[in-house]
């Protein structure tokens, strides 16, 4: 089958194709993204370890289902990678262990990419903050409590009156107890 153009203009475009190079559609884009990656491994592991990084981030790494059974605890290793230990309750190990290489793979993302492995320590889950204990109120005055009871004289319904001491005495007992204790 012959070609219907010249043959002379035939060779030429065969040897513009031979020695011409097509560019890409969207240069750049790769090596954006690689850099980028770069700068934000480098700048935000000094911010924060990234044992940190992955307990602020939990439940966004570790997805809805399983944030609730696992916490990081640490990551330890050294150039042949990190291994992750995670703090696991005893039910639900089996599937936290099942989606083990999913979670790797995520922390790994997080956590500057070479997180090889997963342990996992089965123990009951710690809170990061204790709550406070809250100080007991003291128990109002009698003559705090009949000023309460006189400024709701006018209220007819029972309930709604009881209602309105009751918040009025939380609200005076709750001011007394944020005060120093060198100004009550």
């Amino acid at each position: 089958m012959r070609s219907s153009l010249d043959p002379i203009e035939e060779a030429r475009a065969r040897v513009r194709l031979r020695y011409m190079r097509a560019r890409a559609v969207h240069p750049g884009m790769k090596q954006v993204g690689l850099a980028a990656e770069r700068i934000a491994r480098k700048s935000g592991g000094k911010k924060m370890p990234a044992i940190q990084i992955l307990q602020a981030r939990w439940r966004e790494i570790a997805g809805e289902q399983l944030w609730k059974y696992c916490r990081p605890e640490k990551i330890s290793g050294g150039k042949d990678g990190r291994v992750l230990t995670l703090r696991v309750l005893p039910q639900a190990a089996p599937m936290v262990q099942h989606q083990s290489e999913t979670i790797r793979q995520r922390v790994s993302v997080a956590a500057g990419g070479d997180v090889t492995a997963i342990r996992l320590v089965q123990g009951p889950l710690t809170t990061r903050e204790a709550a406070k204990p809250r100080r007991p109120a003291r128990p109002l005055t009698p003559k705090e409590r009949a000023e309460l009871e006189a400024s709701t004289v006018r209220i007819e319904d029972k309930g709604l009156r009881a209602a309105i001491v009751a918040l009025g005495a939380a609200m005076l007992t709750a001011e007394d107890a944020d005060k120093p204790a060198d100004q009550t």
